[in-house]
């Protein structure tokens, strides 16, 4: 018995001296993941460096525009507190309408605050990373049986309520995103119907006045969006129990 507990302490402590392996590691043992990093890791390393950012430790956050079919990439050094705009990609196909995500099959891309909650290598998509779609606010209001799910932004050209961006811009993407997620951070994604400055919001109220519904779930997101156009730092928001965002 004594011999027994010796020899696993001693592979305890062994094993506790080897290093883990990280996640961008892991990642790089996929063959797309290695051509993206053989194509695209200087031009990444490059827009990160134009903009001061560390490429082994900082935070992504990721912003898109449904109306204006864009998607911005932003990134902070850990310990700072704004966010820099490294770069947009646009959106190279469509589907649904404005507002949210309420249903399986309704072809709608969700809008609310979301997290990148797992990587796909071997997507069918050429790569992707999924949000975490639905959140305590979709499971509120959305079907009750069958909200729908598998959420992804991707690479390819087409979609029923993913976000693409295209096979090269993937590449681009899914580096900075898996190097962001390398350092431990968390990439949080918000998702709105529209940029929601004073001019276009007034616009949308205009356009679906008679939707009351959906301005009071604009209404929930919009202070998330100025207070991130203030100051550039990512604001805290809460879900409460009857499904609203609030910000604190």
């Amino acid at each position: 018995m004594k011999k027994n507990l010796t020899l696993f302490f001693l592979t305890f402590i062994i094993m506790s001296m080897i290093p883990p392996v990280d996640f961008l590691t892991q990642q790089l043992k996929f063959p797309r993941v290695q051509a993206a990093n053989r194509e695209k890791r200087k031009i990444v390393e490059e827009i990160l460096l134009a903009q001061g950012i560390n490429s082994t430790d900082f935070e992504l956050f990721l912003r898109g525009f449904k109306k204006e079919q864009k998607l911005e990439v932003w990134a902070k050094n850990k310990g700072n507190g704004s966010y820099a705009l490294l770069k947009t990609y646009d959106f190279c196909a469509n589907t649904g309408v404005l507002g949210p995500k309420r249903r399986s099959g309704d072809r709608q891309i969700p809008e609310g605050f979301y997290i990148i909650d797992s990587f796909n290598p071997q997507s069918q998509y050429h790569l992707s990373f999924r949000v975490n779609y639905p959140n305590k606010s979709d499971l509120v209001f959305a079907d009750k049986l069958n909200p729908g799910d598998n959420i992804f932004i991707h690479g390819d050209c087409v979609t029923i309520g993913c976000i693409p961006i295209g096979n090269e811009n993937i590449k681009e993407l899914y580096l900075l995103a898996a190097k962001a997620k390398n350092a431990g951070g968390t990439i949080n994604v918000h998702i709105f119907p529209s940029k929601l400055d004073d001019i276009a919001y007034n616009s949308l109220k205009q356009e679906y006045a008679s939707n009351q519904s959906l301005l009071q779930f604009w209404s929930w997101l919009k202070p998330a969006y100025d207070a991130f156009e203030n100051n550039r730092i990512l604001p805290n928001i809460v879900i409460d129990e009857a499904g609203k965002y609030l910000v604190n």
